[in-house]
Parts: structure tokens; C-alpha cells; sequence
């Protein structure tokens, strides 16, 4: 799904001098700026617009990956199953053995989960 944008990233990188002059720590502040703008677009319910501040942020974040691959310190498909197995691994309601029926249950679960987390990756 994200391959078109990875593409375009990496054109961008290579043909555009402003892509290609942009590092991986200017881009934080782009996304930071750009998430914001969903969060005003949301406070004024304008999905459509919001539809394209999302945009600017995956984007960013492609860009953020794109120079990651080309420093060969990750790629696109090391963030999706480091997200796929934290994600999972903090919802053991949902795809483990314990059980959540509220929101709050499920929050409760959540930061254990993630504190656990945190504890074996200390040690």
C-alpha cells in the first residue's frame, strides 16, 4: 500500500534538490507541523482536509524512511513488523488470552503491557 509513496520518496530524494538536501533531522519538525494541522482540521470537522493533512504526514514519514534505507539503518518493511508486533504484543486482550470489555480495562491492560515491554528490553 505504501509502495507508490516510497517510489515517489525516493525519486523525490534523488531528483528534487530540496528532497535530497532534507535529513533525517529536519524532518521531525515537518511531521510535528503537519500532525497540528490535523488536529486543527479535526477541531473544525473538515474530513476532506484533514484527509490530505494525514497524507502530508505518511508522506513525511516515507521520506523519514527513504533516508533510513539509504544510511541502511532500516527499512520500509523493518518499521511495519515492528509496529505489527507492538502493536499486537500490547493488546493481549484482542490477541491474547486476557480480557477487556470497558475502554478503561483495555487502557489498564495496554500500560502493563507496554511496562512489561519496557522491563524486558532494560534487561
Amino acid at each position: 500500500m505504501l509502495t507508490k509513496l516510497l517510489k515517489i520518496a525516493k525519486r523525490l530524494r534523488k531528483d528534487c534538490p530540496w528532497d535530497r538536501d532534507q535529513t533525517m533531522e529536519n524532518i521531525p519538525p515537518m511531521i510535528i507541523e503537519e500532525a497540528e494541522e490535523i488536529l486543527a482540521e479535526i477541531k473544525k470537522g473538515d474530513w476532506s482536509e484533514m484527509k490530505k493533512e494525514v497524507g502530508d504526514v505518511l508522506f513525511n514519514l516515507c521520506l523519514l524512511i527513504t533516508m533510513a534505507e539509504e544510511k541502511k539503518l532500516f527499512t520500509a518493511q523493518d518499521v511495519i513488523d515492528a509496529c505489527e508486533e507492538k502493536i499486537i504484543s500490547r493488546h493481549t486482550w484482542v490477541f491474547g488470552k486476557d480480557k477487556a470489555s470497558t475502554p478503561e480495562e483495555a487502557l489498564a491492560l495496554w500500560k502493563k503491557n507496554k511496562e512489561k515491554e519496557k522491563q524486558r528490553m532494560s534487561l
